[in-house]
């Protein structure tokens, strides 16, 4: 199948129905939006799957939103578009981090991607959101910080 990624510049709300299934905070989301880079994935002409990513500084980037639609999970378009922003950043940033639940589902994601723990900020979404996060069956609390080298030549 015909795999896509494009940036988005303009009109970037008009995915906030696929990015929050990764952040189910709109208001969250507008935290990050404008100010990253955004890209979707298509496959055979339909988006499949949206991102963002922002610069954080000293060399850093994080990608603060991976969605991917539900039927077109477990099926290697979440890790291809990690892959893809790996390689699209490693000339501009040294690390990429990824902020997440701690999740049976998303960490060993991240973590088959090659990120390795970094640090967790404990209570997160119970501070930041209105409501309980459930993943997996599990509410979410603390936030959990993984990282990965994009450039071994970038000190």
């Amino acid at each position: 199948m015909n795999w896509h990624i494009e940036p988005v510049t303009k009109n970037k709300k008009a995915y906030l129905n696929l990015l929050l299934l990764a952040d189910e905070s709109e208001a969250m989301i507008d935290r990050y939006l404008e100010r990253g880079e955004m890209f979707v994935a298509t496959a055979g002409g339909e988006t499949v799957a949206a991102c963002v990513v922002t610069d954080e500084g000293n060399a850093l980037c994080e990608l603060k939103n991976l969605a991917v639609r539900p039927d077109r999970r477990r099926q290697g378009c979440g890790s291809r578009l990690v892959q893809w922003l790996c390689a699209h950043y490693r000339e501009k940033f040294r690390e990429m981090q990824v902020g997440t639940g701690d999740s049976p589902l998303t960490v060993p994601f991240y973590e088959k991607c090659g990120f390795t723990y970094s640090h967790r900020i404990p209570d997160f979404f119970l501070r930041h959101y209105p409501h309980p996060i459930l993943e997996a069956g599990r509410q979410l609390t603390d936030m959990v910080y993984l990282k990965k080298k994009l450039s071994a030549s970038r000190t």
